[in-house]
This record gives C-alpha cells, sequence and structure tokens, in this order.
C-alpha cells in the first residue's frame, strides 16, 4: 500500500510517519509545507490511501488560515478527483480537522470550511473519507510553547521553569497520540466508521481533566524521582501522560541519583515506591556477612539474588521449627519471607552478593513491622 501524508513534519505526522514504517507493507510519501507548491498530482501517483494532516493554525497574518486550510484542501481534493477519474482507483482520504471548527474564530472557520471541502468530494463513490474532529492531542514530538498546553507543562515542568495556570478549573478534553495513530491506521486498513451524531469520526478513548488537575498531574512526576513514589502510570491517562511527561525529559535528566546507605555489611539502595503495592531496593552483603535477623507480622518481601550465593535461614517464632534454602545468581529462584518466621541471609560464597528486594509495602519508621530476633 502506498499512503501520502500532508503536513508530514508535523507532531501527528511525524508520529504517523514512525507507525507506519514500521510496516514493510506500507510505502510512505511526504508532502510538508514546504513540497505543498509540488504538483499534487505528481505525489498522488500510485497513492492508495491519503493522511490529510496539513494545517495552519499559529500564522503571522490571518490571511495565511484561507491559503493552508482551506485552499491547499480544495487543491487535494481536486487533485484526488482528478487522479480516482484518469485511473478508477479508491483514494479513502482521512482529514484531521480541529474540535475549533465549531467556533467562529478565524481558524474555526477554516477548518469548517475545510472540512466542507472533504466532505464534498465524499461525495464520489471512489473517495471515501473519513473526517475528525480531533480535541486536544498530546504525546511525544509536541511542540512546547505552542498551541499545546501539555507539551508546554511536560516541557516547563521536567526543566524547572515556571508555568502559567490562569483558570485551573478550566475543562480539558484530551486523546492520546497513539490512540489517534491506531485508529487513523485502523481505517487505512478498513475498519468500519465510528461516527459521533454530527457524523464525524471519533478516537477513543477521550480523557476529561481540568487546566489544574493537568499541572498537578505532571509536577507529581517531577517529585517522584526525589520522593521515589512512582504514581499509578500503568493504564489510562496516567499511561499516556507520563510517557509524553518523560519524552520531554533534557538528555541530562535522563538518568538521576537515589540515596544508598551503607554501613559494614554492605550497602542499601531504594529504587522506586508505589501508592499501594510496596517498593523495590537491593543490598549487597560481603562474603561471610548476614543480614536480617528479624520477623514481621504481616509485611512480605522476595528476595532474588542477583549475583554470587546466600543461605537463607527460617525460624517459626511460635513453634521454633526452622528452615534452611541456598540460592545463587545464575539460579534465578525467589525467596519469600512469610509473616511470623524470623529470617536471615548470608552470603555464603567468596565474591560480594548482590540481592533484589521487593516489599508488599513502603517502609513506615513509625509503623516498620520489623523486629529483630536472631534465627
Amino acid at each position: 500500500m502506498k499512503v501520502l501524508i500532508t503536513g508530514a513534519n508535523g507532531f501527528i505526522g511525524r508520529n504517523l510517519q514512525l507507525y507506519l514504517r514500521e510496516r514493510k507493507d506500507v510505502e510512505v510519501i511526504c508532502c510538508t509545507r514546504d513540497q505543498q507548491q509540488a504538483p499534487l498530482e505528481a505525489l498522488l501517483e500510485g497513492v492508495d490511501f491519503v493522511f490529510h494532516l496539513a494545517g495552519i493554525n499559529r500564522p503571522q497574518d490571518p490571511a495565511e488560515f484561507t491559503a493552508g486550510n482551506v485552499d491547499f484542501t480544495r487543491a487535494l481534493c481536486q487533485a484526488v478527483a482528478t487522479a480516482t477519474g484518469a485511473t478508477g482507483r479508491r483514494i479513502p482520504v482521512l482529514f484531521a480537522s480541529s474540535s475549533q471548527a465549531a467556533l467562529e474564530n478565524a481558524y474555526g472557520k477554516s477548518k469548517r470550511a475545510a472540512e466542507e471541502a472533504i466532505i464534498a468530494a465524499g461525495h464520489d463513490p471512489l473517495v471515501p473519507v473519513h473526517v475528525f474532529r480531533l480535541p486536544n492531542v498530546f504525546g511525544k514530538w509536541c511542540r512546547p510553547n505552542y498551541n499545546s498546553v501539555v507539551a508546554t507543562f511536560c516541557h516547563n515542568i521536567a526543566r524547572q521553569l515556571p508555568i502559567q495556570v490562569n483558570d485551573a478549573q478550566a475543562p480539558l478534553t484530551l486523546v492520546y497520540i497513539d490512540d489517534v495513530i491506531r485508529r487513523f491506521v485502523e481505517l487505512m486498513d478498513g475498519a468500519a466508521q465510528q461516527s459521533d451524531a454530527a457524523g464525524f469520526e471519533t478516537v477513543q478513548p477521550q480523557y476529561v481533566t481540568t487546566v489544574g488537575e493537568l499541572a498537578r498531574q505532571i509536577e507529581a512526576f517531577r517529585d517522584s524521582r526525589s520522593s521515589l513514589v512512582s504514581e499509578r502510570v500503568g493504564t489510562g491517562l496516567l499511561r499516556a501522560l507520563y510517557a509524553t511527561y518523560v519524552s520531554y525529559l533534557p538528555v541530562e535528566d535522563f538518568s538521576y541519583s537515589v540515596p544508598q546507605y551503607a554501613d559494614r555489611r554492605g550497602v542499601f539502595v531504594e529504587m522506586l515506591k508505589t501508592p499501594d503495592c510496596g517498593q523495590f531496593s537491593f543490598f549487597t552483603a560481603y562474603p561471610g556477612v548476614t543480614r536480617g535477623g528479624h520477623y514481621h507480622h504481616s509485611k512480605t518481601e522476595k528476595f532474588l539474588v542477583i549475583k554470587g550465593q546466600a543461605v537463607f535461614r527460617f525460624r517459626h517464632m511460635q513453634t521454633g521449627a526452622t528452615h534452611e534454602l541456598q540460592t545463587c545468581g545464575e539460579t534465578p529462584r525467589i525467596v519469600e519471607t512469610v509473616p511470623g518466621w524470623t529470617h536471615d541471609i548470608t552470603n555464603s560464597g567468596s565474591e560480594e552478593l548482590v540481592v533484589m528486594l521487593w516489599a508488599n509495602e513502603i517502609f513506615d519508621r513509625a509503623r516498620p513491622d520489623t523486629y529483630d530476633c536472631p534465627v
């Protein structure tokens, strides 16, 4: 399949290019602002699908709205009609419009006129059209300090720069770039339309939040490096926002330090804490050193020896029953501590022992649930 992307160097265009070039069955033809004077008929030669993403939203002269949004769209529609008339082939056109097309400002009017041109072109059965009125799209590679509050907040907060919140309660409807691209590609591959009541294609999921909550959440991502407490970034809006925030980190912040606690036994380092699923750490022990020697009432832990050899010993606090097992870094094996059993770990080898540790709760110095008791 051969596809044409107008506005290929824009935010959505660059993400779409990357996704399509991962597929061996798609050839991508790019139309950028510098190429818009080139004959569109030539760019459309052999094209099977058109992604029309080009547009003007921050011109120096408002007249550019008409030239960039309306006139170019009409020229594209005419070129598609010429191509289909000459070859008899179907050339679907997907148009990324904006939710502002419902407004009466100059930008909104120009996008609405572009929509009308696309819809009129779709009266030809050889030119199926898909028109999206996209809300605020966010994700990697969006230009900060331009027209995306998410991009601006992520860029500035990642650099310890101030942000401006004029109305914390102002509502925001967001769609994530990966979801936008996924839906675009589904339609390219022949998926059925999913139109709203007004007949426009939609992207799901859509996330509704406020400007103030958005700022608070992105600041929490920044602060998690010092607190070590991660936000719940595995699903939904927080997953998408966190991926976006990290994409705006300057290269010098691709890494960061965490506290290290050293004593005669070795070192202990906390890596990551979660709000409700415990924390991850690692520790080392020198040859012959024993660590632990305590029990818990409720806390549980999972140990994984990464390097070296270790002996784990357990003793039941009620019955006095004992248990001992050996592990080593060459054979990955989880050792789990059990409430009511005191336990310790000894480096039984000749090299430094390195052990990864997960505890089901964040360590609370006021209520540590950790009681010294030699095995």
